[in-house]
């Protein structure tokens, strides 16, 4: 009898999602994380006299990138899945089945905002790889799976 390998234990392992439904995940969760840092601005504009910040401050950047990483961190870390990713029915995962931790969900994170600054090279990966897996699902030692049991109509 063969045994099943770790993936296959995977919730949709063996029909992994493309790049349209992951893209649409990321239009989602995108509108969601601009409301997220609109109140994450809101929230430091006191400490900046109510001032826009100026391009030399280099805290605020930084302050938002580490807002979306704990958006995100937090959804992947606590079942796996972002509210976009939820209604288009996917989930990330480890290898084996089991959720992210916050040293994935780091690897992830800036492994894909690597991605996006040099064009998308990373997610655009997901149309050769055989197993349908981006440069941040390697490099974090994560997949995307299809996820039947999500709420959504897709």
């Amino acid at each position: 009898m063969r045994r099943p390998s770790k993936t296959s234990d995977a919730p949709g392992a063996n029909s992994a999602p493309g790049l349209f439904r992951r893209l649409a995940a990321i239009v989602y969760d995108s509108l969601l994380l601009a409301a997220v840092l609109f109140a994450a601005t809101a929230a430091v504009l006191p400490f900046n006299s109510g001032h826009a910040f100026r391009p030399d401050q280099y805290f605020y950047p930084a302050y938002l990138i580490g807002v979306s990483f704990l958006f995100f961190g937090w959804f992947w870390t606590h079942g796996g899945q972002t509210l976009g990713m939820r209604a288009w029915k996917i989930k990330v995962l480890t290898k084996d089945g089991k959720s992210l931790n916050w040293r994935q969900a780091g690897l992830r994170f800036f492994s894909a905002l690597f991605s996006w600054l040099i064009f998308g090279i990373g997610f655009w990966w997901i149309l050769f790889d055989k197993r349908k897996r981006s440069w941040h699902d390697h490099l974090s030692d994560t997949a995307v799976y299809l996820d039947p049991n999500s709420a959504g109509s897709r």
